[in-house]
């Protein structure tokens, strides 16, 4: 069984000669503990999770022993889980990656290191005896295990220092690491004692772009800015959303909120841009991974449109006057979302774990090592991203014609068309946004305006359905159903208002895209 706890620590570096400081004035300090741990550490031989900031281990000594999964920090804490640690294994169990799957992929783990720590553990205490904090005085001793048979394996030792508040707060750290920082100790670089084990394995960042161009750089008289090719700006945008993605994907699988909406939109945009941008990046190797991207995106829809649905409707009843809600509304809806969220669950879960998704990841992380790119890459980016702007806001003009000819349901298929052409320009444009400033900052406002004008009257189609749906099974049970009704009509309301505010929008949305397009 899984726990997690939410870890606040700061880490320092510390010469030899080092001495902990007096911290008796801060708070009472109870005896030292010493432990010995040692911890098998597991990645894959490329150290996929290092470079997502994850780690993975099996300890043992100390009061945590177990498989620990160390989360990318955020907001200055870092949330671990925690496992049980069964037998020693070669690999890591199947339970113990299922949080990080998205970031393995179909690759599998194996030890990449050993560390063995002789720790001082200093706790800090208040009158009562809590633990405020523990200070961790470690000699360190870390092994890199050769990536390949008959290397040699590469042994690093060094002193280090963390502070982990335990019920103590900012203030109490920051004494801490005032304290530590003024007795010779220096914040650490490396976020992680195997991050600095690995070191050596780990790719350097790439190097900038440096091309001159013709035109001076703003904001620095004379020198002159580097010119972007189109296959690294492209490429650039591929590889935000690919990490975008994966950190939706974590997300999901460790219950976090919004997971599955931001999985989607990382879907969306990736798809948008490989469609975008044909002329830089091959379709032929594309085109299969937009076909992948958009199995994943419909997989996940159902479990978020009636989740949003339903919510959006309990609120609305929760606005009615009590006389016109007959029957027990607001609880069938409930018990309807709880039913739906669980099986939506399921079908996340299932898609997640598949081995189809878990591959679309690998040709992802393929298509960035060796891009398929077209001569067109090399090329100056803005003229690239001028013409993909153009071609993107075309196919929203065809959509847009479509939609103003039809009527009835027809129509609000065909605005939803619409809304999608505008995704796919609000896409296109969010990648030109570097090369064009405010005119691409004018079309992605103008076009998220668009989107979510368009997205309600969406959503009214899911409500709406959701209403007879409901309305129905209380009917079967006996209830009175007229106040489902009501919810629909109120939703037909809330379309025919977002595409009449649509329309008034419309002209300068035309506007927005002829402004970026012109600039070829």
């Amino acid at each position: 069984m899984s726990t997690e706890h939410v870890e606040i620590e700061r880490k320092f570096e510390a010469e030899e000669s080092f001495a902990l400081p007096d911290l008796g004035d801060l708070a009472a300090v109870a005896a030292p503990e010493e432990q010995t741990l040692e911890a098998t550490y597991y990645d894959t031989p490329d150290l996929r999770l290092l470079r997502s900031r994850v780690t993975l281990r099996r300890r043992t000594g100390g009061a945590d022993a177990g498989w620990h999964v160390k989360l990318p920090a955020s907001a200055g804490a870092r949330r671990e889980l925690h496992q049980p640690p069964g037998r020693a294994a070669r690999t890591a169990p199947k339970a113990v990656v299922a949080p990080v799957l998205g970031l393995l992929g179909t690759a599998t783990t194996a030890p990449v290191a050993t560390i063995r720590t002789r720790r001082l553990v200093h706790r800090l205490l208040d009158d009562a005896g809590r633990v405020l904090a523990e200070v961790a005085d470690d000699a360190v001793l870390g092994t890199a295990l050769p990536p390949d048979p008959g290397e040699p394996a590469t042994v690093t030792s060094w002193r280090e220092v963390e502070v982990e508040l335990v019920d103590g707060d900012e203030a109490l750290l920051d004494a801490v690491t005032e304290r530590l920082v003024a007795a010779g100790a220096r914040v650490s670089t490396v976020p992680s004692k195997v991050g600095r084990v690995l070191d050596g394995r780990l790719p350097a960042p790439a190097a900038p772009a440096d091309t001159p161009s013709d035109e001076p750089a703003p904001g620095k008289k004379g020198r002159k800015a580097p010119v972007r090719s189109a296959g690294d700006v492209v490429l650039g945008a591929v590889a935000t959303q690919l990490t975008a993605l994966r950190r939706a994907d974590l997300a999901v699988r460790t219950g976090q909120p919004e997971g599955v909406h931001d999985l989607r939109v990382a879907c969306r945009r990736l798809r948008s841009i490989l469609a975008a941008f044909r002329p830089v990046l091959a379709r032929e190797h594309t085109d299969p991974l937009r076909d992948e991207l958009r199995w994943v995106g419909a997989q996940l829809s159902g479990a978020r449109d009636t989740e949003v649905a339903l919510e959006h409707l309990r609120e609305l009843v929760a606005a009615q006057p009590p006389e016109l809600v007959l029957g027990p509304v607001a609880t069938r809806l409930q018990q309807t979302e709880a039913r739906d969220h669980q099986a939506g669950g399921r079908r996340v879960t299932r898609t997640l774990t598949d081995r189809r998704y878990l591959q679309l990841l690998d040709a992802l992380d393929a298509l960035l090592a060796d891009p398929p790119v077209t001569e067109l890459a090399a090329a100056p980016a803005h003229p690239q991203l001028a013409d993909a702007v153009r071609r993107t806001g075309k196919r929203l003009r065809r959509t847009v014609r479509t939609a103003r000819e039809a009527e009835g349901a027809d129509r609000h298929a065909a605005l939803h068309e619409v809304r999608k052409a505008a995704k796919r320009v609000r896409y296109t444009a969010e990648v030109a946004e570097s090369e064009f400033g405010e005119p691409a900052a004018a079309l992605v406002a103008c076009t998220k305006r668009v989107q979510d004008v368009l997205g309600a009257a969406q959503d009214t189609v899911v409500t709406r359905d959701t209403t007879v749906r409901v309305g129905r099974a209380a009917f079967a049970a006996g209830e009175n159903a007229w106040t489902y009704g009501r919810l629909h009509g109120l939703e037909e309301a809330r379309a025919d208002a977002a595409e009449a505010e649509f329309w008034t929008l419309e002209p300068d949305l035309r506007r927005a895209v002829k402004a970026v397009a012109s600039l070829a």
